[in-house]
């Protein structure tokens, strides 16, 4: 925990900058998996059907 506790003791400025990179990493995450469901969604349909076609 000492890692952790020293680097935010030593700089003031840096917090800003630590929330401005999250804010930049979740908006690239949110962008990743709204890709991901788009694909998902539209392979979806094609993959349930061959699905239920082996079940039966």
């Amino acid at each position: 925990m000492s890692e952790e506790t020293v680097p935010l003791a030593a700089g003031a400025g840096q917090p800003k900058g630590l929330l401005q990179q999250m804010e930049e990493l979740m908006a690239a995450l949110n962008a990743d998996l709204s890709a991901l469901d788009a694909d998902l969604q539209s392979a979806g349909g094609s993959e349930r059907g061959v699905g239920a076609e082996e079940r039966d």
